[in-house]
């Protein structure tokens, strides 16, 4: 438990010694002389030690009370700031949550609305990025990672449902001279690489031996959004999660040209510390986003 001095005797001395007047001091704290008179000799009292010198009407710090009074007064301040703080609006919780980028952009963005509509009371704070996570930091409370999750001691790591990858083009490459209409015609069209996809081109052409792709050519990125975006503008066919796209699906920007089955995996990890799981503000993400991603 807290040793703590009585809080209006720590007012009442930390105002005397600021505006060096015990009159003064009661006008502040809108209180009588003698009631900061009386505070001041109660926390001498419970301090053991002699705060003030006292000569007629004036009153002049010891050493002791001058030291005190200058830790008293920089713990009043952060009172008053965090006060202050909380006043203008900060009540609510902040979720900082790390996110790989093109699960971000393509999948969480459009629908992180629906959270914040949901739990009012929490202030979102994303961060997208592949940079390593150290969630036994005081700045992320959840991630969420594509590919083998690092596991970090007592770190909890949900994956979510398996995803399906699916060849996907804009509708302008099933009309022309070489229409994408099977797979053996991909192989009259660009091909978008996306390198740090769990399955690949290579991964694709052994389920389908009788056709002989050109690995070596076509843009490569290091983000599927990317990819997805080049295959958008026309400019070859990609290879990509369906969850990723199923907002151009919906739109039209691109179709899947041979239908939306395929190899189906685990690509995206949800992971926060197993010591925070019951936090309300986790707790809710994690309902949300597992019940989102099964939709």
């Amino acid at each position: 438990m807290r040793k703590l001095p009585t809080l209006k005797a720590v007012r009442a001395f930390e105002a005397a010694a600021r505006l060096g007047s015990i009159q003064q001091a009661a006008d502040e704290l809108r209180v009588t002389p003698s009631a900061v008179s009386h505070q001041i000799r109660f926390l001498e009292d419970e301090l053991s030690a002699r705060l003030f010198h006292r000569a007629h009407r004036s009153i002049i710090l010891t050493d002791v009370g001058r030291r005190y009074a200058t830790e008293i007064g920089r713990a009043l301040t952060q009172i008053e700031d965090a006060t202050r703080k909380l006043r203008r609006g900060e009540r609510s919780d902040i979720l900082s949550i790390h996110v790989v980028p093109s699960l971000a952009t393509q999948w969480l963005m459009p629908r992180i609305a629906r959270f914040s509509e949901l739990n009012a009371e929490i202030d979102l704070r994303l961060n997208a990025s592949n940079n390593p996570i150290d969630l036994n930091s005081d700045t992320l409370d959840v991630a969420i990672q594509y590919g083998t999750a690092l596991q970090q001691s007592g770190t909890v790591v949900e994956p979510f449902p398996p995803e399906t990858i699916i060849v996907l083009c804009s509708p302008r490459l099933l009309e022309g001279s070489q229409p994408l209409r099977e797979p053996a015609d991909i192989v009259h069209h660009q091909l978008i690489h996306s390198e740090v996809n769990l399955f690949g081109w290579a991964d694709w052409q052994r389920r389908h031996p009788g056709v002989q792709l050109n690995l070596d050519r076509g843009p490569r990125f290091d983000r599927s959004f990317m990819s997805i975006s080049a295959a958008v503008d026309g400019r070859g066919v990609c290879l990509e999660s369906r969850l990723l796209v199923e907002r151009e699906l919906s739109s039209g920007s691109l179709v899947a040209p041979f239908g939306l089955e395929g190899p189906r995996m685990v690509c995206h990890s949800l992971l926060y510390l197993k010591s925070n799981a019951n936090i309300p503000k986790i707790h809710s993400f994690r309902h949300w986003i597992l019940s989102e991603i099964q939709k």
